[in-house]
This record gives structure tokens, sequence and C-alpha cells, in this order.
């Protein structure tokens, strides 16, 4: 057991040392900006599509499921104010950094992964290239920017998917959806869900590309390092998320 809590302390020092360093590289000598861009293609504008039908069918779903508790107190007219502070506050930020987690992070880790055991990052380190600056901060700056993006994407959609469930399958009011959506739902809500998704954001990019980054043991140890990747972050976030929601509302 003591063995087991040592390693897990040990890995948390070396995972927040080499966030500490990327961090440092961010702001001493940033990455090049197509580097970023690249990355921001690929964790933002390529999960674009994928965010928005989620979102759509999820604000859906949460008004079927509240639909016939709300009918019995004819309270039909919180349907809108329900699905857009449900979204912005929990769902979205959540849903969106589960999903890039297993989307992008499950690549970092494998593609990390990959250039350790073929001895790639032994090769960058020679030819004096800083391998945190060339794999791991581009990554953290198009995380910290794509993944709110992608909530707001998700709340928005998730909203249109609630208003069509209302009022097409429902028969509620639709002025009456947008109206009290816009007076209950304040801009604290949707900004709370976005630096929720920051964090989020910055969580798992970081210990998706930890895990690369230390991975060992050839094809299978690239196998484990995704795995445990995906796992560990999808945990963290919903850890996170426990705390950070009292302190932010």
């Amino acid at each position: 057991m003591w063995k087991n809590i040592e390693e897990f302390v040990n890995k948390i020092g070396e995972a927040t040392l080499l966030f500490l360093r990327a961090l440092a590289i961010i702001f001493i000598h940033p990455p090049k900006l197509r580097h970023i861009l690249k990355q921001m293609e690929e964790i933002g504008v390529n999960a674009a599509v994928l965010i928005a039908i989620t979102g759509f069918f999820m604000g859906g779903v949460i008004v079927i499921e509240i639909y016939p508790t709300f009918h019995k107190f004819n309270a039909e007219f919180l349907m809108g104010a329900v699905v857009s502070i449900s979204l912005s506050r929990e769902l979205s930020p959540v849903l969106v950094a589960l999903l890039v987690t297993a989307r992008s992070g499950s690549a970092m880790s494998a593609n990390i992964g990959t250039m350790r055991i073929t001895e790639q990052i032994d090769a960058l380190e020679v030819l004096a290239v800083d391998p945190v600056r060339y794999l791991i901060a581009p990554r953290l700056i198009a995380a910290f920017f794509m993944v709110p993006a992608l909530t707001i994407l998700s709340i928005a959609s998730g909203v249109i998917g609630g208003y069509i469930i209302s009022t097409e399958f429902f028969n509620v009011n639709p002025f009456i959806y947008w109206e009290r959506m816009k007076d209950l739902t304040e801009l604290y809500d949707i900004i709370g869900g976005v630096i929720k998704s920051v964090v989020f954001g910055i969580s798992l990019t970081m210990v998706a590309c930890y895990f690369g980054y230390t991975a060992s043991g050839g094809a299978e140890g690239v196998g484990k390092a995704t795995t445990k990747g995906v796992v560990v972050a999808s945990v963290l976030i919903l850890v996170l998320d426990y705390f950070l929601t009292p302190l932010i509302f």
C-alpha cells in the first residue's frame, strides 16, 4: 500500500513539474504560432461538429426528462431557463471535457508516447529542440482557447435542441421559452461554465501529455499510457467539477 502511495505522490510531483516547465516556456519562450494553430484545429475545429450534435441532443433530452414533472405544476414556461442554466453551469463544460479527453486526449497520449518509445523525443533533444516547447506547450495553449469555445458551442446547440423539442413536441410557447431563458439565465452562469472548461482543458491536456511523455515498454506501453491518460483525466474532470462548482457558484 505504501509503495502505491509513494508512486502516486511521485507521479503527481512529476506531472506538476512538467506543467510548471511548460507554463514557464509559454511565457518565456512561446512555441511557434503554426504549431499552436495546428493543435487548435485538431482539438477544436475538427471536434466542432461532434460537440454541436451532442449538445443539440443533450438539450432535447433535458426537455424530455423534465417536461412531465413541470407540466404537473404548470411550469412549462421555465423550460428554456432550465435548459440554459443546466447546460451553462454543469452539463456542457463536463460533457465537452470528457469528449475532448476521449477524442483528443487519447490522441495526445498515443502520439507523444509513440515518439517517446521510438526515441524521436531523444532525437529532438539532440537537435537542441525542447520537446516540451514543441509537443506540450502548443497543446496547452490550444486547449486553453478551444475547450471553452467548444463549451459555448455546446451550450448554444443545446438551447436550440431544447427549443425545438419544447415547441414542436410539447407545444411550449416559443416567445415564453426565449423570454424566461433571458430573464433567469445570468451572464455569470455562462462565465462560470467557461471558467470550468478552462480548468478542465488544461487539466486533461496536461494529464494526457504527461502519460504519453513518460511512456515506456514498446507498443504495449503506449497502449497502457493512452488508457491511463484517458481514465485519469476523466476522473480528474469529475473531481475538479465537485470542487469548482461551490467555489464558482
